[in-house]
């Protein structure tokens, strides 16, 4: 049983990680309300290929007319011509495939949540973070509805990735508990221990504020999609620049450089054996620095756009199960095994 749970706390965080990549391709592309209802698509369970395929008596006329006129567009001007007129086969299919990858998700997660009470070790443990897990899984596909019903409100947006966020923690949790690996807190730290302690909490910091003010960057590159489309995007950057939230995302970017610098610079100088992640957590700020320069000084890529917040969830989860490891026993064995 501890290997099935094993691997399904492995398959859910690979499917959310891969959710992420997906959700900034969606966002990329301008593919949000690609499928402008919800839980069906075009009213269809499989979405169409092209608007004649679409039966406008299925559509919700009432609901697009509530959203237009949030927008401040007149209501009576909702008809189903109109709607139909936005119909964009690749915006569809996007959104469609990216509701796709949410199933891998929710069935390994409700899988580990099933088996949990059934784990041979770490049960109390376990059971908790695989509810809070199921629960953020479950919440988080509702907002996804809201999502799309708000017509891509930016506060829900937000909020959207912020609880991804939460859940690449949590699946991280559920992986090392099902492992191998020591749990028992770490009773005492020596000076050098705690030193990268500190700066390691920093740097896990640093990059949860860094990927909620980057989604709410996004934001404003939405809102630039739909005013300054006819733009190219190289111009999108003076335009950027107007907002202090962009300011304060790139210039906060260089905490993470400073942080991720210090921590690999501290444990190849204590007696660890192995600095696997810490490496991993420098060399992946460098991509994200790079692809930040790109972004800022070229254009902003759609590409680029989609490794950034895709590069953001991997160091996310590389970073908490670092956090895990240090605060373990497990690190002190491995000290005490080195000196």
């Amino acid at each position: 049983m501890q290997g099935f749970l094993h691997r399904a706390a492995q398959a859910a965080l690979a499917s959310l990680v891969l959710l992420v990549f997906v959700g900034a391709t969606v966002r990329a592309t301008g593919s949000g309300l690609g499928c402008p209802d919800w839980p069906t698509c075009w009213g269809c369970l499989i979405p169409p290929w092209k608007a004649s395929q679409i039966d406008p008596a299925r559509l919700d006329l009432d609901r697009f007319r509530r959203n237009a006129e949030r927008h401040g567009i007149d209501p009576a001007t909702i008809t189903p011509e109109t709607v139909l007129s936005r119909f964009n086969p690749v915006h569809t299919w996007v959104e469609f495939l990216n509701r796709l990858t949410s199933l891998p998700l929710g069935l390994s997660t409700l899988a580990l949540f099933a088996g949990s009470f059934f784990a041979e070790r770490r049960r109390g443990w376990l059971c908790v973070v695989a509810f809070l897990s199921l629960a953020d899984v479950a919440f988080n596909a509702w907002l996804g509805a809201e999502v799309v019903h708000s017509g891509l409100k930016p506060g829900v947006i937000t909020l959207h990735m912020a609880l991804a966020f939460g859940l690449i923690c949590l699946l991280t949790t559920a992986v090392r508990l099902t492992g191998k690996a020591s749990m028992r807190p770490v009773a005492s730290f020596g000076p050098l221990q705690r030193r990268i302690a500190v700066v390691s909490v920093l740097f896990f910091l640093c990059l949860v504020v860094e990927g909620i003010l980057g989604s709410q960057v996004r934001e404003h590159t939405d809102e630039l999609a739909k005013s300054a489309g006819h733009l190219a995007r190289a111009e999108w950057t003076g335009l950027l620049e107007q907002t202090t939230i962009y300011l304060v995302h790139r210039s906060a970017s260089w905490s993470l450089l400073v942080t991720s610098a210090l921590l690999l610079f501290w444990v190849q100088c204590s007696p660890r054996p192995s600095a696997v992640r810490p490496r991993l957590l420098f060399v992946g700020v460098l991509a994200m620095m790079v692809m930040g320069v790109i972004l800022a000084h070229v254009a902003v890529f759609r590409v680029i756009q989609v490794l950034h917040v895709g590069m953001t969830a991997v160091l996310l989860s590389v970073a908490w199960a670092w956090l895990l490891e240090l605060f373990t026993a497990d690190l002190v064995a491995k000290e005490a095994a080195g000196t």
